[in-house]
């Protein structure tokens, strides 16, 4: 009997042991698939390693999607597009140096067919609206000359910065093609284009003598402590699809409103009989405007809907303001005439000038700062060329309903202080800056002083 315990109690122990040990594996397994999923490069596919101020990654794309769409397919989306490039871009920009070897290289880079800026800035600024960010790919040829072309933001998944300061790029990754287990190397890192930042202090040539292919990233309506942009369009989406479904509704409610149909009533001995005479009236339905002449057998009615929609007006234009309110337009710039009166809309419009007058300083900014890029690199090659040569970015007037007045002040300040500066009472900078600030200019502090009489 002891000899059977002592056998059935080794046998027992043995199996306690292996499932404690099979359980103690699986719970190694389960800890190293949760510290893996924690640690899995393939959540930057959703999250993009976005701080905490950054959309995830699937929100940003569906963002970027649907805002492309809107764009696509409502008017109104397409024109508050427009108006901004139309606003910032206007009749076109200008790059310009008082040096002459580097103006003439500024004019050729500006003219490339490969370039063509003075196209190209419509769709960037188009581009920049629509996504809120620009990520511009900066590559060079042996010459010096500098080729320019956009990426689009969907297609950018993560930006790498410096460990202290999101605002130091260092690499943009590109989404890689195929599935997403597809766009991971075996290291785990994306699979897809790497591109270096573009980095004043290291953008010298190689060994080879050439240029290493770079990008620039440019975002609007960032919030501090984020990495990427929001497109102007994103609080706007939501109220968009309800306006056209609005629409939509209101259309088809005004077509349904009209259609009717005939109802004849009268005795009929079978169904074979009501059946025919109906296939009678399908072959030969009176027209409209026709007399029909019945006798007492058959009446005729009218069946329509009865749709009323109370309200409607004030619905639509409800949801309108919250369009124009989101995009910074007054109604008359959306096809909605607010007021009848002249300086009602000339009033509103103030505002949605000075975000105009802010895009396109960002946007001149944007465009020096790849005009002083090119610069450098050109200058590497090319000793006639300056890279810290002196850069004028000018774009078109924001309204040319100023102009006028603008001038009339600058004439009354200039004829007014003139007398006070010939008498020595202010100094030439004075007057100078008064003049300037007048005529909507700002004063440089460049010009050689004025002879007194």
């Amino acid at each position: 009997m002891n000899w059977i315990e002592h056998w059935m109690g080794r046998l027992v122990e043995g199996e306690v042991q292996r499932r404690v040990g099979l359980e103690r594996h699986a719970n190694v397994e389960r800890h190293a698939m949760a510290v893996a999923a924690v640690d899995d490069r393939r959540d930057r596919l959703v999250s993009s390693e976005a701080t905490r101020r950054d959309r995830y990654g699937y929100d940003r794309q569906q963002v970027l999607q649907e805002a492309l769409e809107a764009w696509r397919v409502n008017p109104l989306a397409r024109r508050i597009v427009g108006l901004t490039s139309q606003y910032v871009v206007g009749g076109g920009l200008r790059v310009s140096s008082p040096h002459a070897a580097t103006q003439a290289f500024l004019q050729a880079w500006w003219e490339h067919p490969l370039n063509r800026m003075a196209v190209r800035c419509y769709e960037w600024c188009d581009e920049l609206t629509r996504a809120g960010e620009l990520f511009i790919a900066l590559s060079t040829d042996a010459a010096g000359m500098s080729y320019l072309r956009a990426v689009p933001a969907a297609e950018i998944v993560e930006i790498e910065t410096a460990p202290n300061d999101l605002e130091q790029e260092l690499a943009f990754y590109e989404q890689a093609r195929g599935t997403p287990e597809d766009q991971l190397m075996t290291d785990g890192r994306l699979a897809g284009r790497r591109w270096m930042a573009y980095q004043t202090e290291e953008d010298e040539l190689d060994e080879e003598g050439r240029f290493a292919p770079v990008m620039l990233h440019f975002a609007v309506n960032r919030p501090v402590g984020a990495k990427f942009g929001e497109s102007d369009l994103a609080p706007l989406l939501r109220w968009l699809s309800r306006y056209a479904a609005w629409l939509e509704d209101r259309a088809r409610l005004n077509r349904y409103r009209n259609s009717f149909l005939y109802q004849v009533q009268a005795r009929y001995q079978d169904e074979t009989e009501r059946a025919r005479r109906q296939a009678e009236l399908n072959l030969n339905p009176p027209a409209p405007g026709s007399i029909l002449v019945t006798d007492e057998s058959e009446t005729w009615s009218v069946i329509n809907p009865q749709l009323a929609s109370f309200e409607a007006a004030e619905d639509g234009l409800a949801l309108k303001k919250m369009v124009a309110a989101g995009s910074g337009n007054p109604l008359h710039f959306l096809a909605e005439p607010e007021s009848a009166t002249r300086t009602t809309a000339e009033s509103a419009g103030g505002p949605t000038f000075r975000h105009y007058e802010q895009r396109q300083q960002y946007f001149l900014w944007l465009v020096e700062v790849l005009a002083r890029a090119v610069l450098r690199r050109r200058a590497q090659v090319d000793r006639g060329v300056q890279a810290e040569a002196e850069l004028q970015v000018r774009g078109a007037d924001i309204t040319a309903r100023d102009n006028g007045e603008l001038a009339q002040a600058a004439s009354a300040i200039i004829a007014a202080f003139t007398g006070l500066h010939e008498r020595g009472l202010i100094e030439d900078e004075e007057l100078l800056r008064l003049a300037y600030r007048f005529a909507g200019e700002t004063y440089s502090g460049k010009i050689k002083s004025i002879n007194r009489r």
